[in-house]
């Protein structure tokens, strides 16, 4: 199957405010013999929580425009301590405990972004982000091209996405494929340690409003180096069969978890999504092996 390469590096250059972006993915796919390799001294073992972590605070620190507001960002240190030390580190006007009220502190956020600041809008999950949906998808992605250009909206969205362990239906949905087809906001989807802080940092500078979906599986996952990642599977397969069928051996395949409500009971759960056995099985279909 075709692979789509796309580098943070890239995506930390100065963006323009661009009022037609759909979605952008991170499908930083790479081969482990491919592996980037580093000089020793400079090798550093992080885990997905402490990239954001750290991007955050490298942002809140090179630009005073930039704050953090969401429920238990600042005292608890984050519901997932992606938060962690921010509050005594910047202070309370800038890293900011709301109240459980997803639709006033989005609509606050994104005025604040109208204002001209650059606010980072933490949601505890993005299930309860649809509380402020009509703020996210109308007020925060429509308004640079229904004011001509001339209205930018420099806010992020950000906080765990998809299925957890145990959490029930409610807190487990994907919400990727609702904002990727909405015209006005860019998508990213990090997976390695290296992904969630190049992915958080461009985010946060891009002009544009910018959903960071995060998985709250790999929040203590440690990374070394840049791995294998993935975007939307239907997404990708779409422009791979558009664009490069020509180049397939066989019809590309989805593998995907179970269309039914997250179960909460742990064996139905564990029956929902992929397994490593599921994954092999339609790898052994496709090569006939």
């Amino acid at each position: 199957m075709s692979r789509f390469v796309r580098h943070t590096s890239r995506l930390t250059a100065p963006a323009r405010a661009t009022p037609f972006i759909r979605v952008s993915f991170s499908p930083t796919l790479r081969a482990a013999s491919q592996a980037r390799s580093y000089a020793s001294a400079g090798l550093k073992e992080y885990t997905v929580r402490d990239a954001l972590n750290e991007a955050l605070a490298e942002e809140l620190e090179s630009n005073p425009k930039v704050f953090i507001l969401g429920e238990e960002v600042a005292q608890y240190n984050g519901a997932y301590k992606v938060t962690k030390g921010l509050l005594d580190r910047f202070g309370e006007k800038r890293v900011i405990d709301t109240p459980i009220t997803e639709s006033g502190f989005c609509g606050l956020a994104v005025g604040a972004a109208l204002s001209g600041l650059h606010p980072v809008c933490e949601f505890m999950t993005w299930n309860f982000a649809m509380q402020a949906i009509d703020q996210i998808v109308n007020s925060a992605a429509k308004t640079l091209y229904m004011s001509g250009g001339i209205q930018p909206c420099n806010i992020t969205f950000r906080g765990p996405n998809g299925f957890a362990s145990g959490v029930g239906a409610q807190h487990s949905q994907d919400y990727s494929a609702w904002y990727g087809s909405i015209p006005g906001l860019k998508v990213v989807a990090p997976w390695s340690a290296e992904d969630a802080k190049g992915l958080l940092k461009a985010a946060i500078r891009d002009p544009n409003p910018v959903v960071v979906l995060e998985n709250e599986l790999m929040y203590g996952q440690s990374f070394l180096f840049w791995l294998p990642a993935f975007g939307v599977g239907s997404e990708i397969l779409a422009l791979t069969m558009e664009y490069a069928f020509d180049y397939l051996d066989a019809p590309a395949q989805r593998i995907t978890g179970a269309e039914v409500p997250t179960p909460y009971a742990q064996k139905l759960e564990e029956m929902s999504f992929p397994t490593e056995q599921l994954i092999e099985d339609y790898a052994a279909k496709m090569l006939r092996v």
